[in-house]
């Protein structure tokens, strides 16, 4: 049985990237690029205007200039015409091109006008507020390297040179599959002995939210047809993941029917709590996980050891959440042997983060999923961690991501 470590880097080492796609800019947001982006040509293609004002020779706007006479006008996407001449100024607007003599930009705001004249009423410093030919990016440079998440800055960037076609990591398709006679369908009447399939429902969620594409391929029922029948589909997909059936109950037919299909196992059980029998396995490349089918244990699992390979999958190059160091308000007991995941809700005092348990940490307690922020990683050697120590934690949710910015 491997260690919590040994069984994630087991399963980054048997998942690799997916192929490229080229897609419009766009749809790359969230994505992954595939290639280096290099610069077609200069940002900025020309000195132009930072700002509305007027264009000026910094020898004509000394202390105590006299105003100078408004001799033209450059608006955005305009032309130059000529020089400044002499005690002149041009008007400019932003991104407009500079003329070749001016030296300084002085900002609208900064400025009198009155019958064609232009008074300046602050000091002029050489050269300010203007972008210069090539300041940004010089043509040829790489501007975005592979690997890069696409966000809205990128966007920006590759709009700004024309990247209408971007090549990125394609999204990966994963199959969700549950298991289990008890289970019933959103919007079936629940009844005793009947479990609501929530657990498609939160990994289909938590797929998307690594940025793939989730494939519900519904319920296999306690019998190896069943099984068969819908593992066959999952295994079309980029990967597959199971939930429930994967301990060693009579009606527990996951690791049996998947090794029939030629998945090979790879491993089954973790030294963790909750979600020691999680199972892993692969099969023409195809990664196959399979959770427990309690929905924190399924939560869990998914978090700690799906979702790096998933992203792995994808093109990310960071993939496993950094841990930060956390403050226990209150002691948590364990049994020596296994590492725990304990949730916690994570604040944020005097600049250090505190730790409080979301509530009971019995696996059947779904709603400390919904109070936790965090998850505190609690050492396989330990039985004690006393109020006041510090664990390490994986921060969740977007409140807590926000607390770690």
């Amino acid at each position: 049985m491997p260690t919590f470590e040994e069984a994630r880097r087991i399963i980054l080492d048997h998942v690799t990237p997916l192929g490229v796609e080229r897609v419009e800019l766009l749809a790359s947001l969230g994505r992954v690029l595939a290639e280096d982006m290099n610069a077609p040509w200069d940002m900025p293609l020309y000195d132009n205007s930072a700002m509305d004002g007027f264009a000026v020779r910094f020898i004509d706007c000394g202390e105590g200039a006299v105003p100078l006479r408004i001799t033209g006008y450059i608006p955005a996407g305009g032309s130059v015409s000529g020089p400044i001449l002499a005690g002149c100024a041009i008007r400019i607007m932003t991104g407009a091109p500079i003329p070749h003599n001016c030296d300084a930009v002085v900002p609208v705001e900064e400025t009198e006008e009155s019958d064609g004249m232009v008074s300046i009423k602050s000091a002029v410093r050489q050269l300010q507020h203007i972008r210069f030919h090539g300041e940004d990016v010089a043509n040829g440079d790489t501007f975005l390297t592979a690997g890069t998440v696409v966000q809205s800055p990128e966007i920006s960037m590759l709009a700004s040179f024309g990247k209408a076609i971007v090549p990125v990591y394609r999204k990966a398709r994963i199959a969700v599959l549950s298991t289990g006679d008890e289970l019933i369908e959103l919007g079936e009447p629940p009844e005793p002995g009947r479990i609501i399939n929530s657990n498609a429902l939160s990994l289909a969620a938590a797929i998307r939210e690594t940025g793939a594409e989730p494939v519900i391929i519904g319920i296999a029922r306690d019998n190896k047809e069943s099984h068969r029948e819908k593992m066959l589909e999952g295994l079309q997909a980029d990967a597959l993941i199971t939930s429930a059936g994967v301990s060693a109950g009579d009606k527990d037919f996951v690791r049996d029917v998947l090794a029939e299909l030629g998945v090979q196992q790879i491993f089954w059980k973790v030294d963790i709590k909750p979600g020691g029998p999680t199972a892993f396995g692969v099969k023409d490349g195809t990664p196959v996980f399979s959770l427990p089918g309690n929905p924190v244990s399924t939560m869990v699992t998914f978090e700690e050891f799906v979702k790096p390979a998933l992203l792995k999958m994808m093109g990310h190059r960071r993939v496993i959440k950094p841990y930060v160091k956390a403050i226990l308000r209150e002691e948590a007991r364990k049994k020596p042997g296994k590492v725990h995941f304990l949730r916690v809700r994570i604040e944020v005092e005097d600049g250090r983060y505190w730790a409080t348990t979301s509530g009971d940490q019995n696996t059947g307690i779904l709603r400390t999923m919904v109070r936790a922020n965090a998850i505190a990683v609690l050492p396989k050697d330990r039985t004690l961690v006393a109020a006041g120590e510090e664990v390490d934690v994986h921060l969740l949710r977007s409140d807590a991501a926000m607390l770690e910015g």
